[in-house]
């Protein structure tokens, strides 16, 4: 079969790579994609955010699965209007995207249904969230309601930092129309974590746990990016641990749309504090997170456009699981220096070659261009490298040895992916 995938990072990469290994999967285009993949898939010069172009596209190429990598066009309605025209895609609908398109409508459908989350306040002007946060206690998270591409999260210390993110968010917007409203909720201590499910909107199966770094710099220090590396899984969620989130927050989540009347088909991406008193919601995501897709695709053992069709077709109540290696893995991803502010691109990425004899090591391109043989950077995030092994802390060993071999001007990295984790837990 046919499949389009649409997106152009490394989480594009990532799901082509895995696609790229199914007996189903004949060929695989990429809208628009980058250059690092064009040895698995095909580009077509379409826009992520051109819905009706990818629709005329995929009916004319016969596409027999379209596979939505970023949150805009899933927010936008890129399911209805494929569904509506009877052209396969997998991913949920406009009114289901909205648990992470809108944060108060995730933070309502929470609140509503009882389940673990922290307190929150929604604002939709900036002179009454001042004088709310005037007496408020600190921490406090302060949230662009709308997508902010992972970057709309700032975490407030006190008054002074609270009216620097409110006049940010609300007032220089800048995140646009996402900060139209802001969420104010209580911060959460304990370990973050990823989890990520597939459902079909009547049963839902977690994949695996994760943990991306946000934060631009070592010990989560200055602005939030799209993510500067993961691992996966995360030893903080054992079996038992998976269980209560599945008892506590996934199957509660998917109770609560099916009671709202929401279809809810595709990955369920939750962010998770695990607290002393168990885990809490802070936020959820719509489609597979990058870059843990980088280090998830590589630990699924399953043919990954079957479990989709499986969940387009309601049939994941016929599997008990799915099946995921007995691995880690560990992506750090390379950028270029200035991300997520100012950047400049267009420099050549030497050493990839050297790369190509790790076994254990697999490239995804996130913004890289090709111009006669050459690679150059062309965008923040350019490049994610992700080595797969035993145990936790010699897979981040190694991903550190390898990214000695290669180099480009101003590239920037986070030395300290996975180093949070404690000793006693690997």
């Amino acid at each position: 079969m046919k499949v389009l995938i649409v997106g152009d990072g490394g989480r594009e990469h990532a799901l082509a790579w895995k696609l790229y290994q199914s007996e189903k999967v004949d060929k695989i285009f990429v809208a628009p994609g980058n250059d690092g993949m064009l040895n698995i898939a095909e580009r077509i010069a379409i826009e992520a955010d051109q819905i009706e172009a990818l629709a005329y596209f995929a009916q004319k190429q016969d596409i027999k699965m379209t596979i939505v990598g970023p949150e805009e066009p899933l927010v936008a309605g890129i399911v209805d209007y494929f569904v509506d025209r009877d052209i396969p895609i997998f991913g949920p609908k406009k009114q289901a995207a909205l648990l992470e398109g809108s944060k108060a409508f995730a933070k309502n459908i929470l609140d509503k249904y009882k389940i673990p989350t922290g307190e929150y306040e929604v604002f939709t002007d900036p002179d009454t969230a001042l004088n709310y946060l005037q007496n408020a206690d600190y921490p406090l998270v302060i949230k662009a309601n709308g997508l902010a591409g992972g970057k709309g999260v700032i975490i407030a210390s006190d008054y002074k930092a609270a009216q620097t993110a409110v006049a940010r968010i609300m007032e220089d917007k800048a995140f646009g129309d996402a900060g139209d409203r802001i969420v104010v909720e209580d911060f959460i201590e304990g370990e973050e974590i990823s989890v990520f499910a597939l459902t079909d909107g009547q049963t839902i199966l977690p994949v695996t746990s994760s943990r991306d770094h946000k934060a631009v710099f070592e010990g989560e220090e200055g602005p939030n990016t799209g993510g500067m590396g993961a691992y996966s899984p995360t030893p903080y969620v054992d079996s038992e641990m998976m269980e209560q989130i599945c008892r506590e927050i996934l199957r509660p989540t998917l109770h609560a749309l099916n009671s709202e009347g929401i279809d809810y088909r595709g990955v369920m991406h939750v962010g998770i504090i695990l607290t002393e008193n168990g885990p809490k919601v802070i936020d959820y995501n719509a489609r597979f997170g990058d870059p843990e897709t980088q280090v998830i695709m590589p630990l699924l053992a399953e043919d990954l456009i079957e479990l989709m069709q499986m969940t387009n077709a309601v049939q994941l109540k016929y599997k008990k699981e799915i099946e995921i290696y007995d691995s880690d893995a560990v992506c750090v991803m390379l950028s270029s220096a200035g991300y997520p502010l100012t950047y400049k691109t267009g420099y050549e990425i030497k050493g990839l070659d050297q790369l190509k004899y790790h076994d254990d090591l697999i490239l995804f391109h996130s913004a890289t261009s090709l111009e006669a043989g050459n690679y150059y950077t062309a965008g923040g995030r350019v490049l994610g490298l992700t080595v797969v092994g035993e145990g936790i802390f010699n897979v981040i060993d190694k991903v550190y040895s390898y990214l000695d071999e290669v180099n480009f001007k101003d590239m920037h990295y986070r030395t300290d992916i996975g180093f949070t984790i404690s000793k006693n837990k690997n």
